[in-house]
């Protein structure tokens, strides 16, 4: 630790000792041996060669040197203005002063190498590093005057060839100049250039300007009315920087509207996804509810067919109420007079099959009440085993006026049997049996109002062995037994079928009452003999020509068909799809107004249709005795019964 203190103390020493020495030796100086020094100095005449920084001209004094002037290169629209500040040109004041700075720098470098001369014996070492040290500064300082000198003379040659080659502009030109290539930029802009009155104003302004521009050389060869123009240029000028600022202005507003447009849209986008998984339950739930509504249509027409097949708790009590009494009369009370008319040609036969008494009643009563001449007259009834008593039993107590009736026993006609007719023998089969009478034919069949059992009674195909029940008579009107007349039907008879042996009234003018709507057309049989989209035709009020119908055959026609039908692959069940069959092209068209239809299940036919009627028809399952009826359809049928009769009372059937 002493040694290095030691070390550092002797270090210290040999650098401040000089430093002391030279203090003292200038300080000890004389003031007339400094004046002398000083002039020795002065005295002395420098070798060093500074012609080279005489590049100005030398009879040029300071005082009346001129800055150089920005030169402008102009070629079509395009300019450039080259500035003292471009060329970074040192002036020759700058260069004086430089050579100034080193001549007074080789002085002092003078007196310091005199000052150390006197020192020379004390410190001969420190002397000569500094006398190097100063050489060196003063090399590089000549070098770096030289470059700089070399680079300014550049700079001015090609000033002085530049100078040489162009005319010096004035300062007006430039700057009408610049407003042309402002005004060329703003007709480029869209904010103007869309602008079709200042775009029109501001090229006529270029074209004055350059008009100006032309021939014109210095300010004295100006025109007068320059100066109007270029004001009138800086308005337009004005005008395009504010619809500049303008179009700036809407452009951000136009950002901000788009930017708020945007956000609404993505509102609206949240919504439409909110509204689309919306949409996507409620179809959900529509489809649900759809095959709800399927399945209630269903047990709907099920019920319905349910309450079409049974008989209301009256109308039950009415039959077995008529045949108790029916019999206890004696053989003599259960005959009806005018046994002698019964095959009578002369008179008007109305053939009614039925196993209702109450709608059989109904039949018989509105047509005697409306009929002009009820003892031209004869029902014909037939009726099944179990009401036949019951139905003579009803008009031998309530016997149909001066009009003729006859009630028959189904079972009375022996030559109907199963060998005689395909039909029977069908309805004896066990196929047909389960046809009708399967548990779950509410789930299997569409055409379930169809499947009513009631079609296995002979009584609803009656109709097709009218020459066999009344081999005498010529014409016979058939009525079903759920209708009511409203007219006199004696001019039915005086109508000329034209060789025809059904007279009906046709059904075409409901689309689906077509041939194709009841007949399997996919088969050939049916698609070769009949079109599909001929006008049928309805049961319920028909007039048939019994000789033209033994003279054509009809009834071997229907077997003929029925036999072909044994499968039920030509029409499914019913009377009315064997009957547009057998009566194919032999059917007369009756006036609508004969026979007006849809009583029993559509509740939007015409009143005034219904009124101007001969005879209105409840076919479907709405029958007007049955509570599921038509209300507003039933007092047409309930103004024919006399609910106070004593059997009515008795089995509580009220309207």
């Amino acid at each position: 630790m002493r040694l290095r203190n030691l070390v550092f103390g002797l270090l210290s020493l040999s650098v401040l000792a000089p430093i002391l020495l030279y203090i003292d030796n200038f300080s000890s100086l004389t003031p007339s041996f400094k004046q002398e020094f000083l002039e020795d100095v002065t005295a002395l005449i420098l070798p060093a060669d500074t012609s080279h920084l005489n590049v100005l001209p030398q009879g040029e004094s300071s005082a009346v040197r001129k800055e150089p002037i920005g030169i402008v290169y102009t070629d079509n629209s395009y300019k450039t203005v080259l500035t003292d500040k471009d060329l970074q040109l040192p002036d020759t004041d700058r260069a004086l002063s430089a050579t100034d700075e080193d001549a007074q720098s080789r002085k002092d470098d003078i007196i310091k190498q005199v000052i150390q001369s006197s020192n020379q014996e004390k410190e001969e070492t420190r002397t000569d590093r500094v006398a190097d040290q100063e050489s060196h500064q003063l090399k590089q300082q000549s070098a770096f005057n030289s470059d700089k000198v070399g680079k300014r003379d550049a700079l001015l040659t090609k000033i002085n060839k530049q100078t040489s080659q162009s005319p010096i502009p004035a300062a007006w030109e430039r700057q009408l100049r610049d407003r042309l290539i402002k005004a060329r930029v703003y007709l480029s802009l869209p904010a103007t250039k869309n602008n079709h009155r200042f775009t029109r104003d501001l090229r006529m302004r270029i074209k004055e300007v350059q008009c100006v521009l032309e021939g014109a050389i210095k300010d004295s060869d100006m025109p007068k009315n320059a100066y109007e123009k270029w004001k009138a240029m800086d308005q337009l000028l004005e005008k395009g920087k504010q619809m500049q600022y303008e179009s700036a202005n809407e452009l951000k507003k136009f950002e901000a509207m788009l930017h708020s447009t945007e956000e609404q849209l993505r509102v609206h986008k949240k919504q439409t996804m909110s509204l689309t998984t919306m949409v996507e339950k409620l179809r959900a739930t529509l489809h649900s509810t759809e095959e709800q509504l399927q399945e209630h249509k269903k047990q709907n027409m099920f019920l319905t067919q349910l309450t079409a097949k049974t008989l209301p708790k009256g109308l039950h009590c009415l039959p077995l109420r008529l045949t108790t009494e029916y019999y206890r009369l004696n053989s003599s009370e259960q005959q009806f007079p005018n046994h002698e008319i019964l095959d009578n040609p002369l008179f008007h036969h109305i053939a009614l099959f039925s196993d209702n008494v109450l709608a059989a009643a109904v039949v018989v009563n509105s047509t005697v009440t409306n009929s002009k001449h009820p003892s031209k007259l004869v029902f014909h009834i037939v009726s099944d085993r179990l009401n036949y008593a019951a139905m003579r039993m009803w008009f031998l107590v309530n016997p149909p006026g001066k009009a003729s009736i006859q009630v028959q026993n189904i079972e009375e006609f022996t030559w109907l049997n199963s060998s005689y007719s395909p039909v029977l023998k069908q309805f004896h089969s066990q196929s047909m049996i389960d046809y009708y009478f399967r548990a779950h034919s509410a789930n299997s069949d569409p055409n379930l109002k169809y499947r009513n059992p009631k079609y296995l009674s002979i009584l609803n195909h009656l109709r097709f062995y009218l020459p066999e029940i009344f081999p005498k008579l010529s014409k016979v009107l058939f009525l079903d037994d759920d209708i009511v007349v409203q007219k006199d039907l004696n001019g039915l008879w005086s109508l000329d079928l034209k060789g025809n042996v059904n007279g009906a009234v046709e059904t075409c003018r409901e689309s689906f009452h077509r041939f194709d709507t009841y007949l399997n057309f996919s088969n050939p049989l049916i698609s070769k003999n009949f079109d599909p989209g001929a006008c049928g035709w309805a049961y319920g009020m028909n007039l048939f020509d019994l000789e033209e119908w033994k003279r054509q055959n009809i009834t071997d026609v229907y077997h003929s068909w029925q036999k072909l039908n044994l499968d039920r692959q030509l029409w499914k069940l019913g009377t009315l799809p064997p009957g547009l069959i057998t009566f194919w092209k032999r059917t007369h068209p009756l006036d609508r107004r004969w026979h007006v239809l849809g009583l029993g299940y559509n509740p939007n036919v015409s009143q005034i249709e219904i009124e101007r009627g001969a005879v209105i028809h409840y076919n479907g399952n709405m029958k007007p005795w049955l509570e599921i009826g038509i209300s507003k359809y039933r007092n047409y049928w309930a103004k024919y019964v006399d609910y106070d009769h004593v059997y009515l009372r008795e089995c509580n059937i009220n309207p």
